[in-house]
């Protein structure tokens, strides 16, 4: 089996490494690879991005925002977590998560862990989740990827993947929100999170003797243009999501209640009404200005960069009325 550590902590390139591994290395051995990515959510395949996060804090804190090739729910990361990729041809059956968890409870096992396989595809500790896992197949080929949460900062994952009070509704896979924990609190003797990633190798190494592989610079260069044109990309990262539907309410002082009625496709506003008790002009103007536009901040602000919002919903400010637009909190 070869091995590959990424030395990148960007999500982008090395989603778009474990693909390139999968499509273009593995064809004739099994990979088993480390890695870790900034503070960063990671999305699943089938998923709405935007029903996912926290955008106002994800912005603010400048999380990145990734889609990956896989089922399964959103998962927040950063340099206290630890990612594995087995990628393997016969090797386990689609979906049959435990004989790739295996190798990693019987790591942990090393170093005094007492992990369990449980549910669909997670991995615990005394009923606390650490490990949440997922699969991809193509071609007779299985890519299963986990996570382990070593010294995350839970507080950061709480607020990032925060559960949207909205209605939205819509296609798209929701994550559900479990109890979680780190496993550093649980060692007898305390590690780094590198010195960790190594014991997890020596382990792996012992049960499947791994061969390590050193990316070359043209495998670099076809991992950064397929990040370029995939991982890196609004379309692929939102734009890919489900169509869906929101509704939300709010009361403004010295405005009135306004009530929007929206339609994304292809993460771009497809339709949108306003309702309410407000006072303004004729709001068709504001309509046309919004419909096709990225459902994103940035994108609407620009839009209406020469529109004034107070014609429209009397005394209401420019900013309160893109926070009200663009927050599904």
């Amino acid at each position: 089996m070869r091995y590959i550590r990424s030395q990148s902590n960007n999500p982008s390139f090395n989603l778009a490494m474990e693909q390139y591994v999968f499509d273009r290395l593995s064809k004739q051995e099994d990979v088993f690879m480390l890695w870790q990515n900034d503070n960063s959510i990671i999305v699943g395949v089938n998923q709405n991005t935007i029903a996912e996060i926290n955008a106002s804090y994800v912005n603010e804190n400048k999380v990145n925002v990734v889609r990956r090739l896989s089922g399964g729910g959103a998962m927040y990361q950063d340099l206290g977590n630890v990612n594995f990729t087995f990628i393997s041809k016969g090797k386990g059956q689609i979906f049959d998560f435990s004989s790739f968890v295996t190798p990693i409870i019987n790591a942990l096992a090393t170093i005094g862990i007492e992990a369990k396989s449980s549910g669909r595809n997670d991995v615990t500790i005394d009923g606390k989740k650490f490990s949440g896992n997922a699969q991809y197949q193509k071609d007779s080929r299985i890519m299963h990827h986990g996570t382990i949460l070593f010294d995350s900062d839970l507080s950061v994952l709480s607020k990032a993947l925060k559960v949207s009070s909205s209605k939205l509704e819509g296609k798209g896979v929701k994550s559900v929100i479990s109890r979680v924990t780190n496993i550093r609190p649980y060692l007898k003797s305390d590690i780094s999170v590198n010195e960790f990633m190594d014991i997890l190798f020596n382990s792996i190494d012992e049960q499947f003797s791994l061969t390590p592989y050193e990316l070359t610079q043209e495998d670099i260069k076809e991992i950064e243009l397929l990040q370029k044109n995939r991982y890196a990309t609004w379309e692929w990262n939102y734009g890919h999501s489900p169509s869906y539907t929101l509704r939300k309410v709010k009361r403004f002082d010295m405005v009135g209640n306004i009530e929007i009625l929206l339609s994304v496709k292809e993460s771009r506003i497809d339709k949108i009404s306003f309702y309410g008790d407000y006072f303004g002009q004729d709001i068709s103007p504001l309509v046309e200005k919004l419909i096709e536009t990225r459902y994103e901040k940035a994108d609407i602000k620009q839009q209406l960069k020469e529109v004034n919002i107070d014609r429209y919903f009397k005394g209401l400010s420019k900013e309160d009325f893109i926070e009200f637009l663009v927050s599904v909190q």
